[in-house]
C-alpha cells in the first residue's frame, strides 16, 4: 500500500550523522559499528533504499537549524544567518538527490499528481524517486521575514515556527511564552504565502495565539496525545479537538519516550517499556476517537529524528516495517478505506486541498 511519512529529517542524517542515504541500512550500519559519539551509531532505521521498499512513496522532508542565545544550554548556532546557513546546506542535498535521480521536489498539486500517477503506474517502485515536500522545523534559521520569500521560492511548503526551548519566533517543547510580536507577524506571513503552519513542537501558549492568528491550512507532522503520556511535547484533547476542528491531520510519532511514561534517555528500551508499532496505534486511535472518524490520523513517523533502534518500537527494524501497520489496524477492526486514509489518504486529501 502506497504510504506518506509526514516527518523525516532525512538532511540532518545525511549531513550531521554523515550518512549516505543512498545506500542500504544495513550498510550504513555495518560503517558505524564502533562508533560512539552519537547514540543511535550502527542502529539507523532510514535510507532511501529502505524507504521504496516499504512503499513510502512521499515524505515531508525537514530542514532545522536552531539558534541559541548565550544563555540557552541546547545545542545550536549562535546567530541566525549561520542557521540559515545550515538549512541552505540542507537544501543542497536534498537537491543533489533530486540531480541524481533519488528524490524529487514536490512542490503544488501538479507535482502531486504527477508523483502519484509514476508510483501507481503498477511498475516495480524500487527505482523511483522518493517525493518529497520541504518543510522547516523551528523558524529560528528565517533572519527575517524577507527571508522566508526566499525560502518559498526555494520549495518551502510546511513551516513549524518552533522546536526545543525558546526560539526568535516562539516557544517549543519544555518552554513556555505566548507568541512574540515577530512570532506573530511569521505566522501572518505564512498566511499570505500559502505555507502550511505545522503545530508540533508549538508549546501551549504558542499554540493557540497560532491558531488565533493563521487562517490557512494547519497540520500536525509528528505529535502524540498527552492524555496517553504526560508531557508538554504532547497535544492534550482540547488541543487535540482544535486541530480537528481545522481540518488538520496528525500524524503518529514513532520516539519511545512519547510513547512510554517516564522514559529514561540512555536507560529505558523499547523491549523493556513494551513499546512496539500498536503503542503508537493507540495514540492515533485516541485521536479517532476524539474526532469520531478515522479522517485526521497519519504517519509522521520521525524515524530519523536522531534516534534509531535503541529508541524506536522494537518490532520495527527499518522505516520499512511501517508495512506493518495495515494488518495491525485490521485486527483492530478498522475498514480498508480507514486503513488507506491513514496511510496516505488524509494526508493526500489534506494536500489536495490546500493545494487546489
Amino acid at each position: 500500500m502506497f504510504t506518506i511519512d509526514a516527518h523525516l529529517d532525512l538532511s540532518m542524517n545525511a549531513l550531521e550523522w554523515n550518512r549516505d542515504l543512498t545506500l542500504p541500512v544495513s550498510e550504513i550500519n555495518v560503517r558505524e559499528e564502533g562508533l560512539t559519539d552519537k547514540p543511535d551509531r550502527a542502529k539507523a532505521v532510514v535510507s532511501l533504499p529502505e524507504l521504496r521498499k516499504g512503499n513510502i512513496g512521499l515524505v515531508v522532508a525537514t530542514q532545522i537549524a536552531r539558534y541559541v542565545a548565550p544563555d540557552n544550554p541546547l545545542p545550536g548556532w549562535h546567530s541566525p544567518e549561520q542557521a540559515w546557513a545550515q538549512t541552505q546546506g540542507q537544501l543542497a542535498w536534498y537537491q543533489a538527490m533530486a540531480e541524481k535521480g533519488e528524490m524529487v521536489q514536490i512542490k503544488n498539486g501538479s507535482d502531486l499528481e504527477q508523483h502519484l500517477a509514476l508510483w501507481n503506474d503498477s511498475q516495480d517502485n524500487h527505482s523511483k524517486p522518493v517525493g518529497f515536500i520541504l518543510s522547516l522545523e523551528g523558524a529560528d534559521s528565517i533572519v527575517n521575514l524577507d527571508y522566508l520569500d526566499k525560502a518559498y521560492e526555494s520549495g518551502l511548503r510546511a513551516l513549524g515556527p518552533a522546536h526545543y526551548g525558546p526560539g526568535r519566533y516562539a516557544h517549543g517543547t519544555d518552554a513556555s511564552a505566548p507568541l512574540n510580536a515577530k512570532g506573530k507577524e511569521l505566522i501572518k506571513k505564512m498566511d499570505e504565502l500559502g505555507i502550511i503552519l505545522d503545530a508540533t513542537h508549538l508549546c501551549d501558549l504558542a499554540f493557540w495565539d497560532a491558531l488565533d492568528i493563521y487562517q490557512g491550512p494547519v497540520w500536525a507532522s509528528h505529535n502524540n496525545c498527552r492524555s496517553l503520556v504526560n508531557h508538554n511535547r504532547q497535544f492534550s484533547d482540547e488541543m487535540i479537538k482544535a486541530l480537528i476542528d481545522r481540518g488538520a491531520v496528525i500524524g503518529g510519532a514513532f520516539d519511545a519516550w512519547m510513547l512510554s511514561s517516564n522514559w529514561e534517555r540512555g536507560k529505558s528500551t523499547p523491549k523493556e517499556r513494551d513499546v512496539k508499532i500498536a503503542t503508537v496505534l493507540d495514540h492515533l486511535d485516541h485521536i479517532c476517537q476524539i474526532a469520531g472518524n478515522a479522517n485526521h490520523i497519519g504517519i509522521g513517523s520521525d524515524l530519523d529524528g536522531a534516534f534509531g533502534r535503541e529508541q524506536c518500537p522494537w518490532d520495527l527494524e527499518s522505516i520499512s516495517d511501517l508495512s506493518k501497520i495495515p494488518d495491525l489496524l485490521k485486527a483492530r477492526g478498522y475498514s480498508d478505506s480507514d486503513i488507506s486514509k491513514v496511510m496516505h489518504g488524509n494526508w493526500l486529501n489534506f494536500l489536495k486541498i490546500s493545494w487546489g
